[in-house]
């Protein structure tokens, strides 16, 4: 009597336990949140960047090749520029971000700030050649 009372009991009501299910539905879920669901977040908003590209938009391909479209040839390629008169057809589907237009004088600042920078270390290179100078005649 007593082993028919607890083999009921540990099968529950139609022969199994639902509590043994639940370790695994927690972990679906914790997928879903984690993995799945950001996942097709990304998708949708690339999907909704590639279709809302324009001629003269600056973009980085998964190459890493940052260009300018310069012309849009079908649903699915493009014409990019990355030098001047250097024009390239591109997947649409190889494009990965992008990128904000930069202006000529941000391009100035940005060479007059690698020019202040280089003329630094040389001037840290000199003197740091002084004090080996000095300790050599010092020894």
């Amino acid at each position: 009597m007593i082993e028919a009372a607890h083999a009921a009991s540990c099968f529950g009501f139609f022969g199994f336990d639902l509590t043994q299910f639940l370790p695994l539905v927690l972990i679906m879920v914790a997928f879903y949140f984690f993995l799945i669901r950001p996942q097709q977040k990304k998708s949708q908003r690339h999907r909704a960047m590639l279709s809302s590209l324009e001629r003269g938009a600056r973009i980085l391909t998964a190459g890493g090749i940052i260009g300018t479209i310069t012309k849009i040839i079908d649903d699915n390629e493009l014409e990019i520029e990355i030098a001047d008169n250097v024009r390239v057809r591109v997947l649409r589907s190889t494009i990965t971000d992008h990128l904000p237009t930069t202006s000529k004088s941000s391009t100035v600042v940005s060479e007059a700030s690698t020019t202040v920078s280089t003329k630094k270390r040389s001037s840290a290179a000199k003197s740091s050649s002084k004090t080996r100078k000095t300790s050599r005649m010092q020894a």
